[in-house]
């Protein structure tokens, strides 16, 4: 990614545009011609678990992992003392997968880092991202983060429990 690239990132519970200085990479080729600059390294999980003693002795530039629809989250769980973000691939707005991958890897597995939406990311999906704990989101190609920054407004309140509300909305007014 360009230094110029944008991304929406919850910062002290407001949704803020901000630079994105994160670089996706592909393969070991790529990893190695990467300059250490101030941004960090996006690796595939199946390439960091393919080098994973070079992950784990990382010296050079922030690691974070990306994870595909199919990549199951706990193999994610030996890298998280060695990584500071983890992505979450959504390859089409329809394929929903990614938003079980985000519980999972905040309920089940503890992550308490950097979680981010990558892809065919919409701002329709925006507010129900967050609601799964999604705190930073890369929005598709052409689309407008300043204007996207609407959806974390359009509902005023919430019925279900999630990670963001754990209680459903019956049991938070029987608790009052």
């Amino acid at each position: 990614m360009s230094e110029a690239a944008r991304i929406i990132r919850i910062i002290d519970g407001t949704p803020r545009v901000v630079a994105d200085h994160w670089q996706a990479i592909d393969g070991a080729a790529a990893w190695d011609s990467c300059a250490a600059g101030n941004g960090g390294l996006l690796l595939p999980l199946a390439l960091a678990q393919a080098h994973a003693e070079r992950v784990r002795a990382s010296q050079g530039p922030a690691l974070g992992l990306v994870l595909a629809p199919d990549d199951e989250p706990a193999a994610a769980v030996p890298f998280f003392p060695h990584i500071a973000l983890i992505g979450v691939q959504f390859p089409k707005f329809t394929d929903g997968r990614g938003y079980s991958t985000a519980v999972l890897l905040r309920l089940r597995h503890g992550w308490r880092g950097e979680l981010r939406a990558v892809g065919d990311v919409l701002q329709d999906q925006l507010f129900a991202m967050r609601r799964v704990g999604f705190d930073s989101f890369a929005l598709a190609a052409g689309r407008d983060p300043q204007a996207a920054l609407r959806a974390f407004a359009a509902f005023s309140g919430v019925y279900q429990g999630s990670v963001d509300q754990p209680l459903p909305a019956f049991a938070r007014a029987h608790a009052s």
